[in-house]
């Protein structure tokens, strides 16, 4: 039967990609069947039973007479790291294969809704069967670090891959370009991997057991530092991932909701989500594995997003539940990661709300092996700061205020960095709309990135302000709400550093939008268009021809020259000479 056949497909692509040895075949086919409800397998086509030619061909089909098919030779709990992919077995495509077992699932009532919802908690189940144990990909990792920091993100990233963690399929529809503008080549991506929340699911959930209110989603042990793998220091730094967290910070023994149940995992960045089953309104983990790091001699987690917004996006994650901090030790962990990973940049989102990330209760970095339009940046003018005169600093020319420091000493780039971000939690400057705080609430904070550029460090500095007004409710440095019909959401790291992550929304409707241009509809008698007509019309204005040949690089161009508006919007020295006046004055304070 056809499901019998997928089950055993999907066992050899984990052969295949040295997710489990030959040896696991049978048990890893025997698990399978369980979560089918089967006792039995058979591989063979009923039709091809009867004959004793049809039987000879069946039994060359059994799992213990036919050759195992060629097997990635990685070392224990194997992750393709170590073998190049072009010598991977192509295998089955996994997604058409889950997706068929996922339909099977339906039929007999193992998944209770046909959605994206179900059938990802489903898949993500068969996945999990396939995944190595964590301790196994741990020593992995580690194994291939003493070769080179490089050679185990490579293969880690690979494996998140192959254990469908990271969906490659659906991050293969995201849109993207790229658009010039005054500060260089801006990346642009409508987000169309992650998927939408479902009311459905989310109104199951509420009515389950655990119906406890969650956390945005992301958008979003300790291995050391691994210059000492002595044994006694491995032992100790893969110890239980609370030891050292503030009391009632241990996401296991999270909170209760307002109906006392249990919340748990606390939220989608706690370390107890490897290996969770997931909920209807919680993401499936089964096939998420964490790699224990040390940071400052505390313990965090390194993973990769599930989104990858850009190649090898990552996550560094606070071993605790502890809320989202810039401070000194920020600067000086981010440091402490790129003497681990000198390959990746690593970056903080800010810590208060509406300049921050889409989760703040929790600590965390984001970092990646790619170079952002930020960092291709130029200074505009340089300056020195009295006692670290030796630190080159300069202002950046990008559209958010940025202060770019550079140094080979990182110790040297921490003192200065605290010493800016004191001095900015505490300035105000009336005439720019800046105010440390009102009312006793804080407004200002700082977005941080830090890369290693040759033999030096660098760590770029975006000043941030949340503070609102009545004409601005979200924000006097937020994207103003004629923008709001392409991008209404938090500035986040990754946009600061000139990538705009867009609403999955705007593919279909860019896609009537352009139908309108072409054909001189009204986007105004669309319901999903209404919010676009303003600009439809300003289009219409300054495009002599609009036809079929250009209005898709027309809409292109003009979405990326109104992200280029929102990030300059989000800046808190406008990039005017009255605005460069305002950043000297903070220079100046320094």
């Amino acid at each position: 039967m056809e499901l019998m056949k997928n089950i055993g497909l999907l066992t050899e692509y984990g052969i295949a990609k040295g997710l489990i040895e030959p040896e696991d075949r049978n048990y890893t086919i025997n698990r399978l069947l369980d979560v089918f409800g089967l006792s039995a397998y058979d591989p063979t086509p009923a039709s091809a039973r009867g004959s004793e030619a049809e039987r000879s061909d069946a039994q060359a089909n059994c799992p213990e007479a036919r050759p195992a098919p060629p097997v990635l030779q990685t070392g224990e709990g194997g992750s393709a790291a170590t073998t190049p992919a072009a010598s991977a077995p192509a295998g089955p495509d996994l997604a058409g294969l889950l997706s068929r077992l996922c339909d099977e699932a339906y039929k007999r009532g193992l998944i209770p809704e046909n959605s994206v919802t179900f059938r990802d908690l489903f898949d993500t189940r068969l996945m999990g069967i396939l995944t190595p144990r964590p301790s196994l990909v741990q020593k992995q990792f580690r194994r291939l670090y003493v070769q080179s920091p490089k050679l185990a993100t490579d293969g880690f990233y690979r494996f998140c891959q192959d254990t469908n963690y990271i969906r490659a399929d659906r991050i293969a529809r995201d849109l993207k370009w790229t658009v010039d503008s005054d500060y260089g080549k801006i990346d642009i991506t409508i987000n169309l991997s992650k998927p939408e929340k479902d009311p459905r699911a989310i109104a199951a959930a509420r009515s389950g057991e655990q119906g406890a209110d969650r956390l945005a989603s992301l958008s979003p042990g300790s291995f050391a530092s691994c210059q000492d793998s002595s044994p006694d220091r491995l032992a100790d730094c893969l110890k239980g991932s609370h030891a050292g967290c503030p009391e009632g910070s241990h996401a296991n023994l999270a909170g209760t909701s307002p109906d006392d149940r249990i919340v748990y995992p606390r939220c989608q960045l706690c370390m107890e989500n490897e290996g969770y089953a997931g909920r209807p309104d919680h993401p499936a983990r089964q096939n998420l594995r964490i790699i224990p790091l040390e940071l400052q001699g505390e313990r965090w987690g390194f993973q990769y997003s599930p989104y990858v917004y850009y190649n090898e996006h990552c996550i560094v994650l606070n071993g605790c539940h502890v809320p989202m901090k810039i401070d000194r030790g920020t600067f000086r962990k981010l440091f402490d990661f790129l003497r681990q990973f000198p390959h990746y940049f690593i970056g903080s989102n800010a810590n208060l709300p509406i300049v921050g990330g889409s989760i703040l209760t929790h600590d965390h970095f984001q970092g990646g092996r790619y170079t952002f339009a930020m960092e291709r940046a130029e200074p505009e003018e340089t300056f020195s700061v009295p006692g670290y005169e030796e630190v080159s600093a300069a202002i950046l020319h990008w559209p958010l205020s940025v202060i770019r420091l550079r140094h080979s000493d990182p110790d040297r780039l921490t003192d200065l960095a605290d010493h800016i971000l004191c001095a900015w939690r505490n300035y105000t400057d009336e005439t720019a709309g800046i105010f440390a705080e009102t009312d006793g609430e804080p407004h200002n904070t700082i977005t941080p990135i830090a890369r290693r550029r040759g033999g030096d460090y660098e760590l770029d500095l975006a000043l941030r302000n949340n503070i609102t007004t009545a004409e601005r409710p979200l924000g006097l440095f937020h994207p103003r709400p004629e923008y709001h019909h392409i991008k209404k959401e938090n500035i986040g790291l990754i946009e600061v550093m000139g990538l705009a992550v867009l609403p999955s929304r705007l593919k279909r409707e860019m896609e009537l939008l352009a139908e309108c241009l072409t054909r001189g509809g009204d986007p105004a008698e669309h319901p999903s268009l209404t919010k676009h007509a303003r600009w439809a019309s300003e289009l219409r204005d300054r495009y002599a021809v609009i036809d079929e040949t250009n209005v898709r690089k027309i809409l292109q161009e003009e979405i990326g020259r109104v992200f280029v508006g929102v990030l300059e919007d989000a800046g808190v020295f406008r990039c005017t000479e009255e605005g460069r006046r305002a950043f000297r004055r903070f220079i100046a304070a320094l």
